[in-house]
């Protein structure tokens, strides 16, 4: 039988060259943010990235009965309540939708108090390797959208210079997979971590897998309106699967442009949320937090592109609470 690999702290560790990155990446974020309610001319400030919300909904995480001794020891409870947000994941909120979405959890005891927060989206693998090269880029995507001409250039550099990573074999077969389920309804897609995750102390990516929902629900209705409609009127339930790291070649922690394989995926419960449990408070939306380093330390994000949001996170909401703290009580 296999056994897993272990957490260790050098999955997550960073070149100096990475630190200076994303310490100028950081400083490009607050000012994405600063300016984010221009940018995506709304009234209040926005995410820099997943920046539309379609739906906040309050549900349950119902754990499976069966499920193995060494994950029953981690999720202790018959169910958890939970938070989700249906977001889109553009960095400007516009009318008309890319078809990448977000489907983020918070997981929530007794008290109310997070347990974790895992950000899931609809497409399964991050095709850039590089921690530096997707720091330059996210640093000149944030600066074009602030000064458009001044920053076009430097973007059209990074994005030719990280043009390759998108010819692999595998992100092109997925890209071609996904690209078949473009008008597909939100809900009716699966979701992933794509990133990897504590498990106390094994390591673990996530797989989220709606139960009968029909693709073309809403189809002519614009993405907000088919999901508020659905919501009001029907429950959701979708399955939760665990897949756990065994060896690096075949699940690799810092290599997150290759799905995981010769690992099973793990049922260990699913996620209901009743019909009209939609959070209609827009305020309050728009100041939560779904950063997976608000977790439970045996929750905690593993890897490198992983560790960088631990401060881009923070920075971001940070900002963004500053500003629309102040929006709220004007």
């Amino acid at each position: 039988m296999q056994q897993p690999i272990l957490y260790d702290k050098i999955f997550d560790q960073l070149t100096y060259e990475e630190k200076m990155l994303l310490e100028e990446n950081k400083k490009s974020i607050q000012d994405f943010v600063e300016h984010s309610s221009a940018i995506s001319n709304v009234n209040h400030s926005t995410r820099n990235a997943h920046a539309k919300t379609y739906a906040v909904l309050n549900g349950i995480f119902k754990i499976d009965k069966n499920i193995p001794r060494n994950i029953r020891e981690i999720l202790d409870r018959d169910k958890y309540s939970v938070t989700v947000r249906l977001s889109n994941a553009h960095l400007k909120i516009k009318k008309n939708d890319i078809p990448a979405y977000g489907f983020a959890i918070k997981i929530k005891d007794e008290a109310s108090r997070t347990i974790a927060n895992f950000p899931l989206v609809n497409f399964p693998v991050f095709p850039i390797k590089s921690v530096s090269d997707f720091l330059k880029l996210f640093t000149s995507v944030n600066r074009f959208f602030i000064s458009k001409r001044k920053g076009l250039l430097p973007l059209i550099k990074q994005i030719f210079k990280i043009s390759p990573y998108f010819f692999s074999t595998e992100f092109i077969k997925h890209a071609f997979s996904f690209l078949k389920r473009k008008n597909d309804f939100l809900l009716s897609f699966n979701y992933y971590s794509v990133g990897v995750y504590r498990f106390g102390n094994e390591m673990m990516k996530i797989k989220l897998k709606p139960k009968n929902i029909s693709k073309s629900f809403g189809k002519d209705l614009p993405v907000k309106e088919s999901v508020n409609k659905f919501c009001f009127e029907n429950d959701f339930t979708a399955d939760v699967f665990l897949k756990f790291c065994f060896n690096e070649k075949d699940q690799p922690i810092n290599n997150l442009s290759k799905k995981w394989k010769n690992s099973p995926y793990v049922k260990v419960g699913e996620i209901v949320i009743h019909k009209n449990s939609l959070s209609k408070n827009h305020c309050e939306n728009e100041l939560l937090s779904f950063n997976p380093f608000e977790s439970a330390e045996m929750f905690s994000p593993v890897g490198k592109i992983q560790k960088l949001r631990e401060e881009t996170y923070k920075v971001s909401l940070q900002t963004r609470k500053r500003i629309n703290k102040l929006l709220k009580y004007q």
